[in-house]
């Protein structure tokens, strides 16, 4: 890897660990709580390493973003939809938007895999010939389907995504997997591993959790967006999910943020 996006890949991870917020949900869903996404990320910006954005986020709130790594969403996703995620933009737009990464979907046994993995290479390979590290967002068969996310599917998923040349996977946390069985995962992927967090909970103990399995596990850290954002106190979850994450803090005391 060379420096230049050696250094890129870094700016995720301060600490060798990393907590980056997704708030690219606007071309996919409905997004009750980010009415206001410049105050939103100025309220984040002293507990997030970094944030996921379209296009037209990153380009509209430049300022707000300046001074954190930004990855450019590259496809647009629908769920239920049988394309799953289609491939709309590359690595010029990365860079002209002064991204440090892009992030693409990919789905394993989705209808539509061949394509959605097609898209995925030529991301990679378009990464590659500009020095931009790329995070692939690995699920099984789609977008939230928790019954699918199993130990076996998201095992396939992890290593397949580091195979196809990801610097970064992202993908959840097993249905009811155990810190080993995570950890077997992570352990047999040679790239880091960082968890998302689905859908808003309403239970900050049940997220706080599930993240401080994750990192027990070995994880690189986490990629959270709707459980921060459409929490009632965004900034006092983010400082929660901060101390997890880069302090090692047990779940009992990130809680007393709250």
């Amino acid at each position: 890897m060379s420096q230049l996006r050696e250094d890129r890949l870094a700016s995720f991870f301060p600490d060798g660990k990393t907590v980056i917020v997704p708030i690219d949900h606007g071309h996919a869903i409905p997004v009750p709580g980010m009415e206001d996404p410049g105050g939103l990320i100025e309220a984040l910006n002293p507990f997030a390493d970094g944030y996921v954005v379209c296009l037209g986020m990153g380009l509209a709130f430049a300022d707000q973003l300046e001074g954190k790594a930004v990855c450019l969403r590259t496809d647009f996703y629908k769920p239920d939809s049988k394309a799953g995620a289609f491939g709309v933009y590359g690595a010029e737009e990365a860079l002209q938007m002064g991204a440090s990464a892009m992030m693409n979907m990919c789905f394993p046994n989705h209808e539509n895999e061949e394509n959605i993995i097609r898209d995925c290479a030529r991301v990679i390979s378009d990464g590659m010939d500009a020095e931009l590290p790329v995070i692939v967002e690995a699920l099984p068969y789609g977008l939230g389907r928790s019954q699918d996310y199993t130990v076996e599917h998201i095992g396939f998923a992890v290593r397949m995504a580091a195979e196809l040349g990801a610097d970064v996977v992202k993908t959840s946390f097993p249905t009811d997997a155990s810190v080993d069985e995570f950890k077997a995962i992570v352990d047999a992927c040679f790239v880091p591993v960082v968890v998302l967090g689905g859908a808003a909970m309403g239970d900050d103990e049940a997220l706080l959790t599930m993240v401080s399995n994750a990192m027990q596990a070995g994880a690189a850290g986490i990629a959270v967006g709707r459980n921060v954002w459409q929490h009632p106190e965004p900034p006092k979850i983010a400082k929660a999910l901060q101390a997890v994450v880069h302090e090692g803090a047990a779940v009992e005391q990130a809680m007393k943020n709250f």
